[in-house]
């Protein structure tokens, strides 16, 4: 699957990679194959750099960060699906469903649109 990168991201992989041409592109200190507890242990440790204090911090809220303002930007409940890779559309639905912003509730939408005439 190709995904298309901005180029902050593909600077920031290109750091990562450094001069290497194989293996995986993020690594916990002991050069291996970063697992979710060494990306958990990373992200807390960035969090506690950036002055970030929050009572439980996981690599899933980064997920997070990813869908919901691709969501609040109006991107299609698919294009996010296919973004996020999900599988099912559910899963994505339901991190929309969590966001509790009315504004781009479907209702208001329509008003919208009603009210506008076209």
């Amino acid at each position: 699957m190709l995904v298309p990168l901005p180029p902050a991201v593909a600077r920031a992989i290109d750091q990562a990679v450094d001069d290497r041409t194989s293996g995986p592109i993020l690594r916990h200190t002991l050069e291996a194959r970063m697992d979710r507890h060494a990306a958990t242990r990373r992200l807390e440790h960035l969090a506690a750099t950036a002055g970030i204090r929050m009572p439980r911090m996981h690599p899933h809220m980064l997920r997070h960060t990813f869908v919901i303002p691709m969501l609040d930007a109006g991107v299609s409940l698919r294009d996010v699906q296919t973004a996020a890779r999900h599988a099912d559309p559910r899963t994505t639905m339901r991190y929309d469903r969590a966001r509790k912003n009315l504004d781009l509730h479907p209702d208001y939408i329509l008003a919208a649109y009603m009210a506008s005439g076209t």
